[in-house]
């Protein structure tokens, strides 16, 4: 993209610092629709017809729209607004301001604040079991433009994992450690998952996958293994999946599946002092999914966030 200054002032170059789709892209697809890893759905600026001058105003709506992702985005930027009359010079910044931008967008917004949360659902077991539980839940956007926006824009689908307890003292343990203390909160984001809590044999680590990395069939993010003594075969693993490839998908739903393979011991009527009332129950498990989405505090025309959410299944053996 030649932009230099003594050059003539082109059309054709305002329209590719706005809606060029190949790279250096144009504001158009890091902060439009877009498309892949680049979009946040943001609305568009129009172009101008050949042979048309370059208005201060079309300057000034390509500098504010600059100025509103770059906030979102927590990026600085040199670009500045110019007025009619002004002297006609060069804004050096402009093609590295859209670089950089772009550059961000296709990273997750990984630098953004402006971030709320919003409950999305919460299944729990509704009996203990001790074989297998199995939880899934999906989140519903409403279209593809709005979810990857979400993802692009620093949103995250956060799981909090957790179970009932009270039913078997060791078993309450076992899945307490591996859920809140272990797992902690799982945030699902554009390219990562991360892992707030620590702790137990981390059996499975799928921590490098994000939205843009997932298709149609589940990906485990994260597999625990249990390393309390004589549970050392009890598991908790949390996996994620798309109704569709990334570039067309709109659900995203989560997957946790609780193994209880420890072999149990059974205390008869003569020989229940001071040993839990139900040894062989392991407790009934809870998954809870929170949207982290962004806001419009910081440069956003609205905040981006999921349309629906439902339970998929709840089971356990």
């Amino acid at each position: 993209m030649a932009y230099s200054a003594g050059d003539t002032i082109l059309d054709d170059e305002y329209n590719a610092f706005v809606g060029s789709s190949s790279d250096p892209y144009g504001y158009n697809h890091f902060a439009g629709a877009g498309s892949g890893v680049y979009g946040l759905n943001q609305s568009s600026i129009a172009t101008v017809s050949a042979g048309d001058t370059v208005a201060a105003s079309s300057w000034n709506a390509l500098f504010t729209g600059l100025d509103n992702i770059a906030n979102h985005l927590n990026r600085s930027i040199t670009s500045s607004s110019v007025s009619a009359g002004d002297t006609i010079a060069i804004r050096s910044a402009l093609i590295s301001d859209l670089a950089n931008l772009a550059a961000d967008v296709a990273a997750g917004g990984a630098n953004v604040t402006a971030l709320g949360t919003n409950a999305v659902g919460t299944s729990t077991n509704s009996a203990t079991w001790n074989g297998t539980s199995t939880i899934e839940r999906s989140v519903t956007f409403a279209n593809n433009n709005t979810m990857r926006a979400f993802f692009n824009g620093g949103g995250k689908i956060r799981i909090d994992p957790t179970c009932v307890t009270g039913i078997d003292g060791l078993k309450d343990t076992v899945f307490n450690d591996l859920t809140t203390t272990a797992v902690g909160n799982l945030d699902f984001g554009a390219h990562a998952s991360t892992r707030s809590g620590s702790g137990e044999t981390l059996t499975t680590n799928g921590l490098a996958n994000g939205f843009h990395d997932i298709s149609t069939s589940y990906v485990t993010l994260l597999k625990l293994t249990s390393d309390n003594s004589g549970y050392t075969s009890n598991t908790v693993e949390i996996s994620a999946k798309l109704n569709a490839a990334p570039s067309s998908a709109t659900v995203v739903t989560i997957k946790m599946v609780s193994t209880d393979a420890a072999a149990d011991t059974t205390y008869t009527s003569g020989n229940t002092a001071g040993v839990a009332a139900n040894p062989n129950e392991a407790p009934r498990m809870t998954l809870a999914l929170i949207e982290v989405h962004p806001t419009d505090a910081q440069g956003l025309a609205a905040a981006i966030q999921s349309a629906s959410n439902a339970e998929v299944s709840n089971s356990t053996s």
